[in-house]
């Protein structure tokens, strides 16, 4: 299906998924499958032609998937995504997930693919901005995707050699943040380089939105990294900038971890269709391939555990964490 449920909903028409089809895919950015994040089938009605009044998109989904004889389905994409499909099983479709997102957020698995090309994409901005910051004795601050997860900041903020990373994990304290830059400059450094996640948020605040929630869909996040930024001039006196990476991180060839990855996901999910264990999800915990229930991946989120030897390290090699 094209467009996430689109073709069963108006959109371009289903293709045929053979060899051809997938020829030399593996090292090509975004999908040829095509996407969509925008409304949500429990909660939006559509009017297709021959319809006498609009009808839950769901319903009609279902109705297209046993018109067209599918057997089953193979939902990839992010905690969204397999959402919807794990309440098409209950609608009596057969479901096999496929953690697809560069936030690397679902729970039960170690990586999700994606999120190690997103890393590398910010890893190598972070290490451009190195330059750039310290030729002109500024802060840049360096906002990074990560809705309700830290894992993109903190592992190409330690990467890109960052002086800190503000993660939704930890409501970090500005003025911990600022004392940390001030004593960085003492020591004679008169740039640094601040790598924010998008969903990080002050001590007492909440995350920063550039609009609203709309119907099947969530409100989209952005303004943390200017908030920083204005903040670290104002109490410093030293001039700061923003940038904002953004779907930067969502494009380009995959890295090698990542396309490897996404092959082997692909194999287990077929081998869980041969082998009739619908309703679950593929997951990763190397060295293996396995598998755990839809149901206990579902409406939960995988966060950075601040007692990881991740977080260890980043603390250790001196970079402030806001707290």
């Amino acid at each position: 299906m094209g467009d996430g449920y689109g073709s069963l909903l108006g959109g371009k028409p289903m293709m045929k998924l053979d060899r051809a089809a997938v020829h030399h895919i593996a090292g090509l950015g975004g999908t040829i499958l095509g996407t969509t994040n925008k409304g949500h089938p429990f909660e939006t009605r559509v009017k297709l032609p021959g319809m006498k009044k609009p009808r839950l998109a769901a319903e009609v989904i279902v109705e297209g998937l046993r018109k067209n004889r599918i057997d089953g389905l193979i939902a990839v994409g992010g905690d969204g995504s397999l959402g919807i499909a794990y309440r098409l099983m209950g609608l009596g479709i057969p479901v096999i997930g496929v953690p697809k997102t560069i936030d690397n957020d679902l729970p039960l698995t170690s990586a999700t693919f994606g999120f190690d090309t997103a890393v590398q994409t910010a890893t190598e901005a972070l290490d451009k901005l190195q330059s750039t910051a310290d030729a002109h004795d500024r802060v840049l601050v360096v906002e990074v995707m990560g809705r309700h997860a830290g894992w993109i900041a903190l592992h190409a903020g330690i990467a890109g050699s960052c002086h800190a990373i503000l993660m939704p994990e930890i409501p970090f304290d500005i003025e911990k943040v600022c004392q940390a830059l001030d004593r960085r400059r003492k020591r004679g450094r008169q740039y640094a380089l601040v790598c924010v996640a998008e969903g990080a948020y002050p001590k007492g605040g909440e995350p920063f939105f550039r609009s609203s929630a709309t119907q099947g869909r969530e409100g989209r996040l952005g303004g943390i990294g200017e908030f920083v930024a204005k903040e670290i001039q104002e109490r410093l006196d030293w001039e700061t900038r923003t940038i904002v990476l953004g779907h930067l991180q969502r494009g380009g060839s995959p890295s090698t971890f990542d396309r490897l990855l996404g092959l082997r996901y692909g194999a287990a999910a077929i081998r869980l269709a041969v082998s009739g264990l619908w309703g679950h999800m593929v997951t990763f915990n190397p060295p293996q391939m396995g598998s755990v229930p839809l149901e206990e991946v579902v409406q939960r989120t995988k966060t950075v555990a601040l007692t990881s030897d991740t977080v260890i390290t980043a603390r250790e090699i001196g970079i402030c964490l806001g707290d």
